[in-house]
């Protein structure tokens, strides 16, 4: 039996029905509340989606775990590219399990949600290195000096710092 297909706007629809469902919007502003059919194209042409089957014009169950781990990761405040990079390859097997773990941290979350920006702020994420992330409130950017001396610091507290006012 083969798994059904759906139009793109069929698979925007059921996307957004498992967004608003689970409560999943983007982090801070970087795409709109809603996945639209313009939305899949430009992920398609971007490589975050597989291109359609059946014809062109079939979207299946994989299409829609890649735009749903799409928009997860978007709730964490993540660029587009570095998504792909993430997505890029896997399998629907792996994107259910990225799925299942990205539900399970966006509710462990959900308590934060007070972090969220105003509608009046543009918050900006800036990469340091692989685990750390600078967050702008108002947009700033770093030079890269600022960059190099946060990621010095960071090489820093690799090695336990000692208490001065502790006796060893």
């Amino acid at each position: 039996m083969q798994a059904p297909f759906f139009s793109i706007s069929e698979l925007a629809e059921r996307v957004n029905a498992w967004c608003s469902e689970h409560a999943i919007e983007p982090a801070n502003g970087q795409s709109g509340e809603l996945v639209s059919e313009r939305n899949i194209r430009f992920y398609r042409t971007t490589g975050l989606v597989d291109a359609p089957e059946s014809g062109g014009s079939g979207y299946g169950e994989k299409h829609f775990l890649q735009l749903t781990a799409v928009r997860l990761l978007q709730a964490q405040g993540l660029p587009l590219r570095r998504i792909r990079d993430l997505l890029f390859g896997r399998t629907a097997l792996e994107l259910r399990e990225i799925q299942r773990r990205g539900l399970e941290e966006a509710k462990s979350l959900s308590p934060a949600r007070h972090l969220m920006p105003a509608t009046d702020e543009l918050w900006r994420m800036i990469p340091i290195n692989d685990e750390f992330l600078i967050v702008s409130r108002r947009g700033a950017t770093l030079s890269p000096e600022q960059r190099a001396t946060i990621l010095r610091a960071l090489q820093g507290s690799a090695t336990p710092v000692q208490n001065p006012n502790k006796n060893p």
